[in-house]
């Protein structure tokens, strides 16, 4: 039996909960129990954020892209952490068109999970779903976030994209249900977190990136003696070619711009 094969079946009886033909907790049992004490340990909100997704990208194979949205007290939306742009413009697009799985999800009142297993036959999100399949998704699973008593109520919700039609089975949509009750806890439990909070890492990110961007567009148009949008165009396309956060891309221009060369516009 290969590694594949035996994960697989571990993951199977743990969320169906089945027993296990060995006695004690499995890889995905031990991988939660690595998680719990992970993200209490986390000294901020993002970093909360931050470690949830990268453990979702694990535990669910199919899963190519994650992200999380939270709900403003102003009844907006915004995405404090992604694994990548590509799946912060999946989640801007459904804050757009005021439709799509996470927006529902995210919702008071909303259903607990969202889930559409091939967008290209979707009919509920006419504007968002032909949007996803250009950015090449074709399944979406979204998970309520609720932090419990007392406001038992979704703060917000626990989005993961795939880019095969079906490739969230059953089994990924329990452990994504665990997945978002260890969000909610430990967003629950993490040292002064409040909306306020969220909102202003939120914003923190926002304006670190603006600034980083703008230092590398700077960078470039002096260099190459470019506009400024032929200078973005340069960062955007480095950004997808290389398959990096366009940020990351500028922090590294602006850090190391005399090693780094980028293509001419």
């Amino acid at each position: 039996m290969t590694r594949e094969q035996d994960w697989q079946l571990d993951r199977k009886a743990f969320t169906s909960g089945t027993d296990q033909t060995e006695p004690g907790p499995g890889a995905l049992a031990e991988q939660f129990a690595q998680l719990t004490a992970t993200l209490l340990a986390a000294p901020s909100v993002e970093d909360v954020l931050q470690r949830i997704l990268d453990v979702t990208t694990v535990m669910v194979p199919a899963a190519d892209l994650a992200s999380f949205t939270l709900l403003d007290d102003d009844g907006g939306f915004h995405t404090p952490a992604e694994t990548e742009d590509t799946a912060t413009d999946l989640d801007v697009l459904q804050y757009r068109f005021r439709e799509g799985p996470c927006v529902e999800a995210a919702l008071p009142g909303g259903p607990a999970m969202a889930v559409s297993p091939d967008l290209a036959d979707e009919r509920r999100w006419p504007q968002w779903a032909p949007a996803a399949l250009s950015l090449g998704v074709r399944s979406v699973l979204a998970t309520a976030l609720i932090p419990g008593p007392p406001a038992g109520r979704s703060i917000g919700a626990l989005n993961v994209f795939s880019r095969s039609a079906g490739g969230l089975n059953e089994a990924d949509r329990d452990v994504l249900l665990l997945l978002a009750t260890h969000a909610s806890l430990a967003l629950a439990t993490t040292d002064a977190v409040t909306r306020a909070e969220l909102q202003a890492a939120n914003l923190r990110k926002a304006i670190e990136s603006r600034d980083v961007i703008g230092q590398a567009k700077g960078i470039i148009m002096a260099r190459r003696g470019v506009s400024a949008g032929e200078a973005f165009d340069v960062l955007r396309r480095t950004s997808q070619d290389l398959n990096v956060k366009l940020a990351e891309v500028a922090s590294t221009l602006a850090t190391r711009h005399t090693e780094v060369d980028l293509p001419t516009p």
